[in-house]
């Protein structure tokens, strides 16, 4: 369990920054508020009570953290996914005195928004038709009915039980997939366990993957998975890039063996403009922005001070990390 200490009457707040930066103007006075770079990251640290990752996207904290000094009591990164922080801030003698916290609840609905609009484009061929459009073609097409379908959301926190929640409201049927079997739930009624995921693929037309990125789930979407698939099924990854080998995908949706796919994440982002997942067939690519709707880093800054409130009162924080699972426990 983490050791809580309590803050100083005036904190200091370290700022990974990234461009734009937080509205942080309800710390005026009461906490001392220092911005820093990736360069001068780790020369700061050890002056820190509380770390904002502000770049969640940079690796920076993880490379910095082990060096000498203390560490700051809260790290808050207004991101789902924790695996740029860990496993260092989870290892060694200190680990012990950090908490760690994300941003779970701010990308839910978007990211849920953003599945269910691509499931509809690729059922109803809608980039097709942009295309056949610019073209000036008049091409009669006939489209997959999205109610009675079936998809498999692996990953059973709060962004997958939001994605199987507006899947179910267009009629879909779907199997919540989490590290454990959970059964009774209100929504699901049985949450499989990762052990059930092979058995699964071979029924869903629409295989989504939202799961935290864990030694478990790294390369989870292989070759093998795809092979499981249905000729007919699309695959969807909101997650993290690492969750699929790239090359098997590239090799399933090339061979027909799948019959679409869209990815938002990558294993290395940017993607290059040689990369070769830019000319497969059947791939529909999003810069990592499922989640990212107009307000979005103000909703995060709010949260991150909400909590800010919260620790400076002692009260519990609230989407605490469990550091040795990666992510928060679903209560």
């Amino acid at each position: 369990m983490t050791e809580r200490r309590e803050p100083p009457a005036r904190p200091t707040v370290l700022v990974l920054d990234d461009d734009p930066l937080p509205d942080l103007g309800r710390l005026a006075g009461r906490a001392e508020v220092v911005h820093t770079d990736e360069k001068d990251l780790a020369g700061l640290l050890p002056s820190a009570d509380a770390l904002l990752v502000w770049d969640f996207l940079s690796d920076a904290v993880r490379e910095a953290w082990p060096g000498p000094g203390p560490r700051p009591s809260w790290v808050h990164t207004p991101s789902a996914g924790v695996d740029r922080l860990l496993p260092e801030l989870s290892e060694g003698p200190r680990a012990a005195e950090t908490v760690l916290t994300n941003a779970r609840g701010v990308f839910d609905q978007p990211i849920a928004e953003y599945v269910a609009g691509t499931v509809l484009a690729m059922a109803k061929d809608f980039p097709g038709t942009w295309e056949l459009q610019k073209q000036r073609q008049w091409r009669h097409r006939e489209t997959i009915r999205v109610g009675g379908t079936r998809a498999v959301v692996v990953g059973s926190g709060p962004i997958g039980r939001a994605i199987g929640r507006t899947l179910l409201a267009l009629g879909v049927e779907v199997d919540l997939v989490g590290r454990r079997e959970r059964g009774g739930d209100p929504e699901f009624g049985l949450v499989h366990a990762a052990g059930a995921l092979d058995a699964l693929l071979g029924e869903a037309d629409w295989v989504v993957c939202v799961a935290p990125l864990t030694e478990s789930t790294r390369g989870l979407f292989d070759a093998a998975a795809f092979a499981r698939m249905k000729p007919t099924a699309r695959f969807i990854n909101v997650g993290r890039g690492q969750h699929v080998v790239e090359g098997d995908l590239v090799e399933a949706l090339s061979q027909r063996r799948i019959a679409g796919a869209a990815l938002d994440v990558f294993a290395e982002e940017p993607l290059g403009e040689s990369h070769p997942l830019w000319d497969v067939p059947g791939l529909l690519i999003s810069p990592h922005m499922s989640g990212d709707t107009i307000g979005w880093r103000d909703d995060l800054a709010e949260q991150f001070l909400d909590n800010f409130d919260r620790w400076t009162s002692g009260e519990p924080l609230l989407n605490v990390v469990d550091k040795r699972l990666g992510y928060v426990p679903t209560t």
